[in-house]
């Protein structure tokens, strides 16, 4: 399950958390953007298929922190039935 990045602001959307700029750069993203992770949806990528992982990428990642803060925000979402799967592949 992912969740995806966007650069659309998210400012009326409660299941959406801005990418701190310390983030951004622990991720390898651009640090000029503004970045907001949507927990709203999720992509359903099958592992072995997935166009997001390759072998021999430069990843990044986020800190645990944001991690748990994403997590939760995504727990809240799909409690409240606002989470929805996109599939991918």
């Amino acid at each position: 399950m992912f969740v995806p990045i966007t650069t659309q602001p998210q400012k009326d959307n409660p299941y959406a958390l801005e990418v701190p700029e310390i983030e951004k750069k622990r991720a390898g993203l651009d640090s000029q953007l503004r970045l907001w992770v949507v927990c709203l949806e999720h992509n359903n990528d099958a592992y072995e298929r997935s166009y997001y992982l390759e072998p021999s990428a430069k990843m990044g990642s986020f800190s645990m922190p944001f991690v748990k803060r994403i997590q939760g925000l995504k727990i809240e979402a799909i409690k409240a039935r606002k989470s929805q799967g996109v599939k991918r592949n």
